[in-house]
């Protein structure tokens, strides 16, 4: 059990946890074209990397947290660590591109176990408003993750290599190991029995609840213009643009701030009508990939396409920041449940999307990425008004009832 002397240290700890998600996936993306140049393999072999990491980490949350709940956290995410170590120097030391994807669906589940682990630690150690005031740390640490991570992947790549980044992960995942093993403890005081049954029919609930479903779907298209920048955008900017992998890590460094604005702007605005400023907020989307589109004829250069991507990606982080919390407020006697689902989902549904649409429209220059971005936003409209009207008819039955 966790020793209350060593309380502080393993709440920095867990925190230090939490951006591990953003680092397994965007430390590497400066180095996307060079893996595939050194492996001799095709860009959508490598991006594959990436997109196998995803569904294996959304479907891993799906049923962790009911195991952790059950059978405790500390020992799971203890060798979930280890095995993540071992995983990122056998992905350094090889050139087997079938050896890697196993490696980084490895990857998926030791994260989401780790990361689920994590996030359970807080609600086991603290209570009341310090637990609140930890909680609401959790997005700009996780944030983090994305915005840092392929800044200095750009320098490894240019530096040491592809295979550095995951030397690097392993380095930390070992030094944080070793002190979870010292002042780390379990947390969990009483577990609950492992009723699958039970869980299913909860799950099965939560996902028949149409406007939950279509939630999803509306973070799932959020983030997936995200993932569609960090699939394809080291190679336009270091084949069409001809940049190296640093300024390529500096772009994603760019886009990642873009995400954390937009969360801001979403909780700045949290009290104002959610429909209306969604429907702002896609309108705006829409003109920008519209206005990123004709320009293209007029000027191509890496600083349009960095300056539309931006405004592109804030409407994504605020229609993310609005939604999770839409999405969790279905289910408030299963908050913990309806998180697990919601984000497991979201990971599966992106990570199968934007390898659908980079096969369909590959990484060759931003005209294919503002289309792309188009694909997600024109789908965010249709699910967006579906919602409007379901809400509306709710609230007309509500009046005659």
């Amino acid at each position: 059990m966790l020793k209350e002397s060593n309380r502080r240290i393993s709440t920095i700890l867990a925190f230090a946890l939490l951006p591990l998600s953003g680092f397994a996936t965007d430390i590497y993306i400066p180095s996307l074209p060079s893996m595939g140049a050194d492996m001799h393999i095709s860009s959508i072999q490598v991006q594959l990397t990436l997109t196998l990491f995803l569904i294996s980490y959304g479907t891993s949350q799906l049923f962790l947290g009911s195991i952790l709940d059950s059978y405790g956290r500390y020992k799971f995410s203890l060798a979930a660590l280890i095995v993540f170590i071992l995983s990122s120097v056998v992905i350094a030391i090889t050139h087997n591109i079938y050896l890697i994807y196993a490696m980084r669906i490895i990857h998926g589940i030791t994260v989401a176990m780790i990361v689920v682990a994590k996030r359970a630690y807080f609600v086991d150690v603290y209570q009341g408003d310090e637990l609140k005031n930890y909680l609401s740390m959790f997005t700009i640490i996780w944030s983090a993750g994305p915005i840092v991570a392929p800044f200095i992947g750009g320098y490894f790549q240019s530096t040491l290599g592809w295979q550095s980044n995951f030397y690097f992960l392993a380095a930390i995942a070992l030094v944080i190991a070793i002190l979870e093993i010292i002042y780390s403890g379990e947390t969990l005081k009483k577990p609950t029995v492992f009723h699958l049954k039970t869980i299913a029919g909860l799950y099965a609930e939560m996902i028949k609840t149409t406007t939950f479903s279509l939630g999803i779907l509306m973070l799932s298209f959020a983030y997936s213009m995200v993932i569609m920048y960090n699939m394809t955008g080291p190679f336009i900017v270091e084949h069409h643009f001809n940049f190296t992998p640093v300024v390529a890590g500096y772009c994603s460094l760019i886009l990642g701030f873009a995400w954390m604005v937009g969360g801001f702007i979403g909780k700045a605005l949290i009290s104002r009508p959610f429909f209306s400023k969604l429907s702002v907020n896609i309108a705006l989307q829409l003109l920008f990939v519209l206005m990123m589109i004709v320009s293209i004829n007029f000027i191509t250069n890496i600083y349009a396409m960095v300056l539309f991507a931006f405004l592109i990606h804030v409407g994504a982080g605020f229609t993310y920041n609005n939604y999770f919390t839409y999405c969790l407020s279905r289910f408030p006697k299963n908050a913990g449940m309806s998180g697990g689902l919601t984000g497991g989902m979201v990971y599966v549904i992106l990570s199968l999307l934007t390898y659908v649409v980079v096969s369909i429209i590959p990484a060759k220059d931003e005209l294919n990425l503002s289309y792309s971005y188009l694909v997600f936003i024109l789908l965010s409209g249709v699910v967006m008004f579906v919602l409007f009207r379901m809400n509306r008819q709710q609230s007309v039955k509500q009046v005659y009832a």
